[in-house]
């Protein structure tokens, strides 16, 4: 009598070891001033797109987040310097990081060596909220210094405050002179106005 012989059935393999990543390498760049130099935050690495917003890490309009996040589809990769780059406060990093992966977008920071893929493990998953938390007590400890040093500065007598207004001619002057190809801290110098002032009117005048 023969028996009949079941065969095993093998284990599936999952969607993302069947298929390879074929997506598009999409950077995202955020800078809050003038004296932050966009290339040097992903020097050197390859990318389809990049993103680039020149805001404070507390504001909530972030234009060309918005449009990233318009931009990537399943199997894309985006690439950030560091969580702080990516996510204003905690809160916001683990959002961003988890719609993004529910999408089927890789989320990759460079500083911290880490990737996030949707299937992680939950010690990546921990060392999100870790390493996020940690950068926001950074950022926090940043404003703290820099308003004890305003207030030193006042104590002193040395500090001058918010910078008086320019008027309509002399902010057309200074946008002429950086379309010109002026340096912005040589023009920055000559209207005596710091490189982050000198970006706002910029900003503006082009908006």
């Amino acid at each position: 009598m023969i028996r009949e012989v079941k065969r095993v059935k093998e284990p599936s393999v999952t969607k993302s070891a069947a298929k390879p990543h074929k997506g598009q390498s999409v950077g995202y760049i955020r800078v809050s001033t003038l004296d932050q130099r966009e290339d040097r935050q992903l020097e050197g690495v390859e990318l389809d797109r990049r993103f680039t917003d020149h805001v404070s890490g507390k504001d909530t309009k972030r234009p060309q987040l918005t449009a990233l996040l318009s931009f990537v589809r399943e199997g894309d990769t985006v690439v950030c310097h560091s969580m702080d780059r990516l996510g204003r406060n905690l809160d916001d990093l683990r959002k961003l990081v988890f719609g993004l992966t529910e999408r089927g977008v890789r989320v990759e920071f460079r500083k911290e060596n880490l990737v996030f893929t949707g299937d992680d493990s939950p010690m990546a998953n921990l060392l999100l909220s870790v390493m996020g938390a940690i950068a926001e007590f950074e950022r926090q400890l940043i404003r703290e210094r820099q308003r004890e040093g305003i207030t030193l500065a006042k104590r002193r007598g040395v500090y001058k405050g918010r910078p008086a207004t320019l008027s309509a001619d002399v902010v057309t002057t200074l946008v002429a002179k950086l379309a010109a190809g002026e340096k912005p801290s040589v023009v920055a110098r000559e209207f005596g106005i710091s490189r982050m002032t000198l970006h706002r009117y910029r900003t503006k005048a082009e908006a």
